[in-house]
C-alpha cells in the first residue's frame, strides 16, 4: 500500500516545464483584446491582480494597477480601520471633486489669503458666508494688491458671480460650463446649494489619461481587499467601504472550517467572494459548492514562500491551475493563478492552462507604488519583499500572517511576541527596483499579447481554448534562455539579476 503511494504518484509540472506551441494565426499582437470577465459584474481590461501582501499592495499600488486595467488586493496585515481607509482611498481616487475644500471669509485680508494659498498649495479659494458660497478669489485676483494693499479685504476684490455645478453633472458638462464662462474652477453644490467640493479644469482633463482603467459598477476604480478566513467583522467593514471583491486570505482554503464559514461571510456582504489558496480539483468542488465567486490557485509557488520545504506540501503550479480550471470552467467560476510567475510568458502559460487572471507579487513588489522605502546596495536600488508567512509579516503587523497559516501569536510575561512559538512558511528579502507600475504592466501585457498572436488567439477566452503545450527537458529550458554570451544591455522584461 505504501509503495503504491510512491509508484503510482502522478507527475506534476510548473511553468518552466512547458512551452506554448505556435499555431497558424491571422492575429496581430496589437489587435489582441486582453479584457476578461472576472465575475458577472466585474470586468478587467488586463488579466492582472496584485497580491495581498504588505510589501506589495496598499492604496497607491491598487490605484496604479486599476488605472492600467487590473485590480489590486489590499493586504490585511494592518488594523481593520487602516485597511478600510486604504479601500476608501482607492474608491475616492477616481473622484475628481476635491471634497476637503479650504475656504475663506469675505472679511479676511489679502495677506491672509496669500499665506493660506502658499501653506496649502492651492491657487484659488471659495469665499463663504456661513454655508453659502458668495465668491471666488484666486492668485490672479490677489497679485495686484500684495505690495501696497495687503490689508485689502477679500470681499472688495473677489469674483462675485460664482458659476457652480451640481454633483450629478458629468465631467463633460463641467468642462463645457468652465469653457463657456472662462473659469478654471467650479464649486460643486448639493441640492440645497451647500458647498460640497470643487472641480478644476486640470483635474477634469487628467481624468482622460487612463482610458483603460478598470471601473466597478459604481463608476469608480475597482479594488479588492483581503480578509481572514473567520474575520466576519472585517469582511463586512471592507464591503461597506466599497470593496468590489473580498478575498479570503488563507494558506489552505480547503480547511473545511474555512469552507463552511465562507457561507456566513457570503451571506453578509454584497461584494464578490474570492477564496484561496487551493491546488486541487477536490478543493475547487467544495469551495464552489459553498459560494465562491472566484478561486485563487497556488500553494507554495511564490519566490518568498517556503511551504513546500517546511511542510512538504504543494502542487507544481501549472498542474494545479489545470486541475482547478477543469472544475471551475464548467461552473463558470474564474481561476486566479497566484504565485510562481517570473516572466510575461508565464502569464500566457497560466491562461493557456485554464487561468482567467494571474496574481502578481514579486513582479510588482519592487515598483515605485509598492509600500516600503528604496534602499541602495552596490549601486543598485532595491525594495523590501517578504512572504506573509515570514516571521516579520507574522509579528510585524496586526498578526494577519499568523492566522493565515492557522497559527496564533503568543505573548510572554513581558508582553512581547514569542517568535519561537511560530513556524514561518516564508522568507524576507529585497527585489530590484523596477520603476512605476505602468512600466512593468506595459511589458507584461506586451509579452502576453505577443504570445496570443503566436497562438492565434484574439482574446483571453480563445487563448484558453487554442493554447497547446509541449513538455521540455532541462536542456530545453537552458536553450530557451539567452545563452553563450555576456549580456551587456539589460532588457526591461528580462532581468539578469535575480
Amino acid at each position: 500500500m505504501f509503495r503504491d503511494k510512491i509508484q503510482n504518484a502522478r507527475h506534476a509540472y510548473t511553468y518552466d516545464d512547458f512551452l506554448l506551441v505556435p499555431n497558424a494565426s491571422w492575429v496581430e499582437a496589437k489587435d489582441v483584446d486582453t479584457s476578461v470577465n472576472l465575475t458577472k459584474d466585474i470586468k478587467l481590461n488586463i488579466p492582472i491582480m496584485s497580491a495581498a501582501m504588505d510589501t506589495v499592495t496598499e492604496s497607491d499600488l491598487a490605484i496604479a494597477i486599476a488605472r492600467e486595467g487590473g485590480v489590486g488586493v489590499i493586504h490585511r496585515n494592518i488594523t481593520q480601520e487602516a485597511q478600510v481607509e486604504e479601500v476608501r482611498k482607492v474608491k475616492n481616487a477616481e473622484d475628481i471633486t476635491v471634497r476637503d475644500v479650504i475656504t475663506i471669509s469675505p472679511d479676511s485680508s489679502v495677506a491672509t489669503v496669500q499665506e493660506l494659498m502658499e501653506n496649502e498649495s492651492v491657487s484659488g479659494l471659495p469665499v463663504m458666508d456661513g454655508e453659502e458660497i458668495i465668491g471666488i478669489i484666486s492668485k490672479r485676483d490677489v497679485r495686484p494688491y500684495l505690495k501696497n494693499g495687503s490689508k485689502t479685504l477679500v470681499k472688495e476684490i473677489m469674483t462675485s458671480e460664482v458659476v457652480t455645478i451640481t454633483e450629478k453633472a458629468s465631467p463633460e458638462e463641467a468642462l463645457d460650463l468652465a469653457y463657456e464662462h472662462k473659469v478654471e474652477r467650479l464649486p460643486v453644490v448639493d441640492e440645497n446649494k451647500k458647498l460640497v467640493g470643487i472641480l478644476t479644469i486640470k483635474d477634469i482633463l487628467n481624468q482622460d489619461q487612463h482610458p483603460n482603467a478598470a471601473l466597478g459598477k459604481d463608476g469608480k476604480y475597482l479594488v479588492a481587499a483581503a480578509c481572514g478566513p473567520f474575520d466576519l467583522d472585517r469582511a463586512m467593514a471592507l464591503d461597506q467601504a466599497g470593496a468590489d471583491i473580498i478575498s479570503i486570505d488563507c494558506a489552505h482554503a480547503h480547511n473545511m472550517n474555512v469552507v463552511k464559514f465562507a457561507e456566513t461571510i457570503k451571506e453578509n456582504i454584497d461584494a464578490d467572494l474570492c477564496m484561496g489558496n487551493i491546488a486541487t480539483r477536490e478543493a475547487a468542488e467544495d469551495l464552489i459548492a459553498h459560494g465562491a465567486d472566484g478561486l485563487k490557485v497556488g500553494i507554495g509557488p511564490g519566490s518568498i514562500c517556503t511551504t513546500r520545504i517546511v511542510a512538504g506540501i504543494g502542487v507544481p503550479q501549472l498542474t494545479a491551475i489545470a486541475d482547478v480550471a477543469d472544475v471551475a470552467d464548467d461552473a463558470g467560476i474564474p481561476v486566479i493563478a497566484d504565485g510562481g510567475l517570473r516572466y510575461s510568458g508565464d502569464i500566457a502559460k497560466a491562461i493557456g492552462a485554464g487561468a482567467d487572471v494571474v496574481m502578481l507579487g514579486s513582479l510588482l513588489a519592487g515598483t515605485y507604488e509598492s509600500p516600503g522605502d528604496l534602499v541602495t546596495m552596490n549601486g543598485r536600488k532595491y525594495k523590501q519583499y517578504r512572504g506573509m508567512g515570514s516571521m516579520g509579516a507574522m509579528t510585524g503587523g496586526s498578526g494577519g500572517g499568523a492566522d493565515r497559516y492557522f497559527q496564533e501569536l503568543e505573548k510572554g510575561n513581558s508582553g512581547q511576541m514569542k517568535h519561537s512559538k511560530l513556524v514561518p512558511e516564508g522568507v524576507e528579502g529585497v527585489v530590484q527596483y523596477k520603476g512605476r507600475v505602468s512600466e512593468v504592466v506595459f511589458q507584461l501585457v506586451g509579452g502576453l499579447k505577443a504570445s496570443m498572436g503566436y497562438c492565434g488567439a484574439p482574446d483571453i477566452p480563445t487563448m484558453k481554448k487554442v493554447a497547446r503545450f509541449v513538455k521540455i527537458s532541462s536542456s530545453g529550458i537552458k536553450e530557451s534562455h539567452p545563452h553563450d554570451l555576456l549580456i551587456t544591455n539589460e532588457s526591461p522584461n528580462y532581468p539578469t539579476l535575480d
